[in-house]
């Protein structure tokens, strides 16, 4: 038996910390893990996407994004970054360039089998909760199964196999909200809503999470909170972390790197910590 050294740790009789919510090292040892990796977890050449032949929405982009990292995308309204979201995870086919996702070679016509993979090892979280409101918590959190194997147990908490059950509640956990497993989605606030869409995305144990605005529907004060435990539960999980954002604060104070587009073009990647408010007012203006 593996001795629990923390809420949802153990320790792996070779010494190693392992993660209950990922199975993957935890702490030291997931960053020491992505470290040793030889290529980026995402590495995009060139890409390109049009969905007509009159009008390109993304041009040669180049994108590398490592294992752990954490990287914010910005750009104003139609720069291209939620396509850029959805083409880098094959759910929107790309038209040129090159694309590697987790090691793997993706490509316009990729196989359903090779899309299914890809997003077995996402998870996602958007600017709307997506919640099913008349679902308790816990079953919208098991939701986040579906796909797998036997997932119309996912339907709902009594359907669903005690081990499912198990790992929504671990997440439920994660983001404070293990009380409210059996309440209605519906009674909850915006900010615990987002939350639980944050466990739904958890409970797949992805190796990347992709968020669309996922503070923008949230007040100030609620935006921020919901970042910070995001972020922190990435950082945590040793998850790669990929999101857009309006809110220039949060892309610079969550982020490990900005990414800018504008006219399907990168106009700049560099550390947020290194991002002026001249880079700034160049993705914006004109």
């Amino acid at each position: 038996m593996l001795p629990a050294l923390g809420l949802f740790c153990v320790q792996t009789p070779g010494g190693m910390m392992l993660d209950l919510v990922t199975d993957r090292p935890s702490g030291a040892a997931a960053k020491a893990q992505a470290l040793a990796q030889t290529g980026p977890l995402i590495a995009a050449r060139g890409l390109c996407k049009s969905y007509d032949r009159r009008r390109t929405i993304l041009d040669g982009v180049d994108l590398e994004i490592a294992a752990g990292e954490r990287v914010a995308l910005i750009g104003s309204n139609g720069s291209g970054k939620s396509t850029l979201l959805k083409s880098l995870i094959g759910l929107h086919p790309i038209s040129g360039g090159t694309l590697h996702c987790f090691g793997e070679p993706v490509d316009a016509r990729g196989s359903r089998k090779q899309r299914l993979a890809m997003r077995r090892q996402t998870g996602f979280v958007f600017q709307k909760h997506c919640l099913v409101r008349r679902r308790t918590v816990l079953s919208n959190v098991i939701h986040g199964l579906f796909g797998d194997a036997g997932s119309w147990r996912a339907f709902s908490h009594s359907l669903a196999p005690p081990e499912w059950r198990d790992r929504a509640m671990q997440a439920l956990a994660e983001v404070d909200l293990a009380d409210k497993a059996l309440e209605r989605a519906d009674a909850l606030s915006g900010g615990q809503q987002q939350r639980v869409a944050i466990a739904r995305a958890l409970v797949r144990r992805p190796r990347l999470l992709i968020a669309d605005e996922p503070a923008a529907s949230l007040d100030p004060v609620s935006g921020r909170n919901v970042m910070e435990l995001f972020t922190q539960l990435c950082r945590d999980h040793g998850i790669t972390l990929l999101y857009t954002s309006h809110d220039m604060a949060h892309a610079v104070d969550y982020a490990d790197r900005v990414v800018a587009l504008k006219g399907g073009k990168v106009l700049f990647d560099r550390p947020a910590a290194q991002v002026t408010r001249a880079d700034l007012k160049d993705t914006f203006d004109g």
